[in-house]
């Protein structure tokens, strides 16, 4: 067997059998060890063997809760498959349009089954119209328990993780069982976990890589302690994760900007000093998007009273196409910020340092050095390797790269003659550690600068009344001489026109001030009605697309 399966196997028959996974909290919590977890997955594996999964097969898996999702996808790798998460169904959702988005994920990855768990059981006609193979994963329990486990070797793939992009032109990084056990062998060694003593708590999508590879492919392959809640109990009520932490005394946990900003502002509202204790936290990863240094102050800032220590936010850098983690910083370190010279940055892509207070300034997060199995380096747009604070485009090397993607053409190689990924990032390199500037895609160039849509979303949410997390920058007429910029925004006042024409004036003065370029044009929307992709992430390009014949001039 690969020696991630073997690992897994081996974390169950020893730790496994004293930690495990919590779920149903806030409602019913239940506790199952990891070993208990491989008993159910054994018999999982053994119900799809005998429906005729063979090694390689790929499976699909149409689920929300982690106590069905978690034994369903071991029981996958332990019958020799490949998982995909598919993208889950929001109850805006088109019905019809998702099933053909699925069905279309389904015969890229060359699919014929679906494991399919509660709440989506009840979208078992919509598949039955459209000719989706399933089974429900309760009905899966009964199977009789996998005697040996299927054989795959270490370059079989055991993930197939759906990239962010659009559902209607998909595509899947090929994870592997090497990349895998790789990765995690890496993250276990930076992040220095310890089974004995770590606890972990995530509310992360399963059908994210963070949430599926970070925080319960890992703990269940290490056999560490994990509370696992969905999304919607998070969003329910975001006080809820601090309610797990405090009761859990959790020591590890992750989330993206948003949702540190989202907490920071309901512990602000809390009356107590005693209501929680977050003093056992030692890692708050901070990853999937450039980190906003605003949304950690407000995470940092406002726990401080609850026991929160700075010194546990852990901004790291990572891709499904690195597996997950590609850089991890020092432990217990906190936010550290490199203060660049902006003229710099954006005429002459160098990383120029200066003091914080100078008055065309830069800040970026600094995210650690590669981990042990990559190399990273900096690339011009001509191919030239680039020096320490060069800006360019992150490439990476390692163990832990997937070897390619599957697309709806067939597959489609990631890595060149020597090894090395393109990750469409821009960044540098400060003694060796990883800063990362924006998206290649993304950035705005006017007049030969080089502006970072990230800076002109912060001054934009820097204005009161627009939504945190909720201001997108929106390229225009790309790559000509006509090149500029729009700001669409997010703001519960969008219904009120007086209100929306203040906001779109102080918002072009603020993105002024901050980047010395004025938006050709400012939108502000209802909240809920930007797009995302399926983890929560703004999609730039989409805003533009559907939102180019009313953009509006932000003095209008």
């Amino acid at each position: 067997m690969s020696r991630f399966v073997e690992t897994l196997v081996a974390t169950a028959n020893t730790g496994g059998k004293l930690r495990g996974v919590t779920t149903g909290e806030p409602r019913e919590a239940t506790r199952t060890t990891w070993a208990e977890v491989h008993e159910q997955a054994r018999a999982m594996a053994g119900a799809l063997v005998s429906r005729g999964m063979a090694p390689h097969d790929a499976v699909a898996v149409l689920a929300a809760e982690p106590s069905s999702i978690g034994p369903a996808v071991q029981a996958v790798w332990l019958a020799g498959g490949s998982v995909t998460m598919l993208h889950q169904p929001t109850p805006r959702s088109d019905l019809a349009v998702w099933a053909e988005d699925t069905v279309r994920v389904l015969n890229m990855i060359g699919s014929k089954l679906v494991l399919l768990g509660a709440p989506f059981d009840q979208l078992a006609p919509v598949l039955d119209e459209h000719g989706i193979g399933y089974v429900l994963v309760t009905d899966l329990a009964a199977g009789t328990p996998l005697d040996a486990v299927v054989e795959v070797d270490e370059s079989a793939p055991a993930l197939l993780q759906l990239t962010s992009g659009s559902t209607a032109d998909p595509k899947a990084v090929r994870i592997t069982h090497g990349n895998l056990l790789t990765n995690i062998t890496d993250m276990a060694t930076c992040a220095e976990l310890d089974p004995s003593s770590d606890i972990m708590v995530s509310w992360l999508p399963m059908f994210h890589d963070m949430g599926m590879v970070g925080f319960y492919t890992t703990p269940m392959t290490m056999g560490i302690e994990l509370v696992k809640v969905t999304p919607v109990d998070f969003l329910t009520g975001p006080l809820l994760w601090a309610e797990l932490i405090s009761k859990y005394r959790a020591t590890i946990t992750a989330a993206p900007n948003f949702a540190y900003a989202l907490l920071g502002r309901r512990m602000s509202g809390v009356d107590s000093d005693d209501q929680y204790d977050l003093s056992s936290m030692r890692l708050a990863l901070n990853g999937a998007e450039p980190i906003d240094e605003k949304a950690v102050k407000s995470f940092t800032d406002n726990g401080a009273r609850f026991g929160l220590r700075a010194e546990c936010v852990f901004p790291a850098y990572g891709m499904a196409e690195g597996t997950l983690a590609i850089s991890f910083p020092p432990v217990f370190t906190g936010l550290r910020l490199d203060y660049i010279d902006a003229d710099a940055l954006e005429s002459g892509q160098r990383a120029v340092p200066v003091s914080a207070d100078t008055p065309s300034v830069r800040s970026f997060a600094l995210l650690g050095k590669p981990l042990p199995s990559f190399e990273a380096r900096i690339v011009s747009s001509s191919g030239d390797v680039r020096g320490e604070r060069e800006v360019g485009e992150i490439q990476i090397r390692g163990a832990a790269v997937t070897p390619g993607y599957l697309t709806v053409d067939g597959p489609l190689a990631t890595q060149d003659a020597d090894g090395w990924l393109a990750t469409g990032d821009l960044g540098y390199t400060v003694d060796g550690e990883i800063v990362i500037c924006g998206r290649a895609k993304d950035v705005i160039i006017l007049a030969g600068r080089n502006i970072y849509p990230t800076d002109i979303e912060r001054a934009a949410t820097a204005v009161e009344g627009v939504r945190a997390g909720n201001a997108v920058a929106v390229r225009l007429d790309a790559g000509t001489r006509r090149e500029r910029f729009a700001v669409v925004v997010e703001s519960r006042l969008s219904a009120d026109p007086t209100a929306v024409r203040t906001l779109r004036k102080e918002i072009g003065a603020r993105v002024f001030e901050a980047v010395n370029a004025r938006p050709s044009a400012v939108e502000v929307l209802a909240p809920g009605t930007l797009p995302k992709t399926p983890s929560g992430k703004l999609r730039r390009a989409a805003a533009g697309a559907q939102l180019s014949d009313r953009l509006t001039p932000p003095d209008a």
